[in-house]
Parts: C-alpha cells; sequence; structure tokens
C-alpha cells in the first residue's frame, strides 16, 4: 500500500517530539511562564520571593513586605527551512523524519540549550579550579555543599550539566566503585546518574568563559558601597566603584566572578533578628554584568550581583567594602574555562510561545506541549519548481534565580 501524503499537523507533531528528545538544559529548567505572556504581551513578570526574620518575645513585630519582581522577553526567533520534492511529502512519517525533521529539530534543540547555557554569565556562585577538569566526586560534591551553604532546596530537582571532558573523567572514577550498576553504566556509556544529589547530564553546549585582562591592581574606591533591597529588588545589581586598573583597559568581561577582601557570604535564609543570618566562611562572590574599560586614570565602575546588603531578612554580606579593599578576579586574565552549570530547576526560565499562523500558507499547522511550541509552513515556489518549508520557534529565557545555581569551572 502506498503512503499517505503526510499533513502539516503529522509534521508539527513529529518536530515538537524530537525537539523535546534532543533538548537537554531546556527540559531541566522552569517552562511554566507561557500562559502569562499570552496575558501581557512580549514580556513576562516574575515576582520574586518574599523573605522575612524571626522576631523575639511575645510582642508582635511587624516586617515590611518588600515584594521584587524580574521580567523575560520573548525575543528569540529561530528557524530551519530547507527545499525538497513533492514527492518526498509521500514518505512515511518515520523516512520523513529521519531525512529532515529530525536534523533540523537536532539544530533547533542545540540552538536553545546554547542559549540557556550561556546564562552562566548571571551566576556569582563558583567552586573548582580553573583550568582543572573536574574528574571525581569531590568535584561534584563541592556544588552540592555550595548549593546546600545557599539554601538551594534539596527537592529531587538540583541538576549538573558537564561537559564531555568532565563528563567522562568523573564517569572514569565511577567505574572504580563498588555499586556494580552504577560501575558498569560508567563504564559502558559515561552514564553519571545522580551524584551528590544532582542529577548530571553532560552536554557539548556547556559554554566557554574568557576572563577578562584583569590589568592592574583593583581596589574598591570608597567605603559605604551598599545598596536597601528596596532599592535593587527589581534589578538586583547595583554598582560598585572600583579604581586601580591599568589605565584604558578593557578590564572585565560580562560573567567575571571576583571576590572583595572582608566581604564574606552569608547564609541566604533569615534567622533570629534583622541581622540573625550565619556568616559562612568564605568571601561573597560577585558577578560582572557588563564588559567593563578602565578609565584613562585607572577608575572604573562595575555593574555587580548580587547588590552589596548588610542587614534585613535579604541581606547578601557581612559588611560593605572598605575603602581601598582588594579586589580578586577568579581565574587567569585572557584565558578560558568551561563552565559546567548546576542549578536548580526554578535558577532558570524557558517561555517558548506559539508563532502566529501566516494567512497565506495552506500548509501549516502549530503543536505545543509540555512548555514548547513548534509552528511548521510550507509553500511552493512555482519559479523554481520547489516546495520549502520552514520551522520555527519563539522563546525567551533568563536566569531568574541565579542565586539557586552554580558554576563548576572546568
Amino acid at each position: 500500500m502506498a503512503n499517505s501524503i503526510l499533513t502539516p499537523s503529522v509534521i508539527a507533531k513529529e518536530a515538537l517530539m524530537q525537539l523535546e528528545n534532543n533538548l537537554v538544559m531546556a527540559n531541566n529548567v522552569h517552562k511554566e511562564y507561557k500562559k502569562e505572556f499570552v496575558k501581557v504581551g512580549q514580556t513576562v513578570s516574575i515576582r520574586t520571593p518574599v523573605k522575612f526574620y524571626t522576631a523575639d518575645g511575645a510582642s508582635r513585630v511587624n516586617q515590611d513586605v518588600e515584594e521584587g519582581n524580574t521580567s523575560i522577553t520573548v525575543d528569540q526567533r529561530k528557524h530551519v527551512s530547507w527545499k525538497f520534492s513533492t514527492q518526498d511529502l509521500t514518505l512515511s512519517i518515520e523516512e520523513y523524519s529521519a531525512r529532515y525533521i529530525k536534523p533540523a529539530m537536532v539544530t533547533l534543540a542545540n540552538t536553545v540549550d546554547q542559549s540557556l547555557a550561556g546564562l552562566y554569565r548571571y551566576v556569582w556562585n563558583a567552586v573548582g579550579t580553573p583550568g582543572t577538569t573536574p574528574a571525581n566526586y569531590d568535584a561534584v560534591a563541592a556544588v552540592g555543599q555550595r548549593m546546600d551553604e545557599m539554601a538551594v532546596p534539596t527537592d529531587g530537582e538540583r541538576k549538573l550539566v558537564l561537559n564531555p571532558a568532565a563528563g567522562y573523567k568523573i564517569a572514569g572514577t565511577a567505574t572504580a566503585l563498588y555499586m556494580q550498576q552504577v560501575a558498569q553504566d560508567a563504564y559502558r556509556n559515561g552514564s553519571i546518574g545522580e551524584i551528590a544529589g544532582l542529577e548530571t547530564f553532560k552536554s557539548t553546549n556547556v559554554r566557554t568563559h574568557t576572563v577578562g585582562t584583569k590589568a592592574g591592581t583593583p581596589l574598591v574606591n570608597g567605603a559605604g558601597q551598599g545598596v536597601t533591597y528596596a532599592a535593587v529588588k527589581s534589578s538586583y545589581q547595583q554598582t560598585l566603584v572600583t579604581d586601580g586598573w591599568t589605565n584604558g583597559s578593557a578590564i572585565l568581561k560580562a560573567g567575571d566572578v571576583f571576590t572583595i577582601a572582608g566581604v564574606y557570604a552569608v547564609n541566604p535564609v533569615p534567622g533570629e533578628g534583622t541581622t540573625g543570618k550565619t556568616v559562612l566562611p568564605y568571601l561573597q562572590q560577585f558577578v560582572v554584568q557588563g564588559d567593563t574599560s578602565a578609565d584613562g586614570s585607572g577608575n572604573a565602575s562595575l555593574t555587580i550581583s548580587p547588590p552589596i546588603i548588610t542587614s534585613g531578612p535579604y541581606q547578601t554580606v557581612t559588611a560593605a567594602p572598605a575603602d581601598n579593599a582588594a579586589i580578586t578576579v577568579l581565574g587567569t586574565a585572557s584565558t578560558a574555562y568551561p563552565q559546567n552549570l548546576a542549578f536548580h530547576r526554578n535558577a532558570f526560565a524557558l517561555v517558548t510561545v506559539p508563532l502566529e499562523m501566516p494567512d497565506g500558507a495552506s500548509f501549516k499547522a502549530r503543536e505545543s506541549a509540555n512548555g514548547l511550541s513548534v509552528r511548521v509552513v510550507k509553500d511552493y515556489d512555482i519559479n523554481a519548481d520547489e516546495d520549502i518549508i520552514r520551522l520555527d520557534i519563539l522563546f525567551g529565557r533568563k536566569a531568574i534565580y541565579p542565586d539557586l545555581a552554580c558554576r563548576l569551572v572546568g
């Protein structure tokens, strides 16, 4: 019996399935904001959590509710298109998928995952040794420990995406384990499974970050550079005035991580009283939000996250930096390092929305499921006597809670 001609609906359903099957990061981040997008237009607005502290005694202590928000702009339009003969539409869906749809959706899936992996540059927590590939349980456990210290929920939604170099090295150490199934899977296919409370994945889409020149001897320029949560609750960033850089040089790249002498991290969960947070035994890390150059005098204003908040339920550090406090940037100047990325599902959001259907095309369909949406449109070019088909996606992505993520630097 001859194969039936493929319909646009069948092609769209197959395209959506192939897209979902080939995603790694996108299948492990939050994708539930698509309905809100329909209501508010091109930007999705999301409320950030409210924090309180514990008050002492029987008398009621009223606390101000300071509710922030962030937004996701849906502005990433991607597609794959190809030409084919009319005869190809008589193929079975399995043949057509293998020849056209699957490779097209692999390309789109990689594009989405690369875009999500690029959100590492908004994450300030980083563990590992730059230049050393993570190779064992201890490397992964350091991520789990940092996420514990940052109060990341332990609800089975912690993920770790590793580049192949780190993935296979860690799998190699698993072959020596006494747990037979773990060792067998690691030996046969490089599978690690869950380790240190993190569900692990390998992906070639892990991004590489090149550190800025770091030229000079950078210092904080002026004491008391802290802010209140009320002032930064929407952007969750601030400006830090610095000096001591090499005159006129491009010193830092977006995504560079640094620490400030004397400025320690605190447990993000409030304790008793307005300054009741536990001090952690390491300096707070900050991430630079944009490429930065020093002026002719070696001064530079850095846009950083998290903001420096020294008290209250949203406290981020033990104290504001002192004048001339030393700044230390992670990694060697102008050197590239893989940014393996651990995150809770709620750290990052992906919004994929249905594209409008064109009026002029008769062969068209759109499928949406599980927070993803794909549109297929086919048209005929009478001049070239060719059929042309395209598969489109429209999405936005953002690090909505970067404090729920941690880099594992390689």
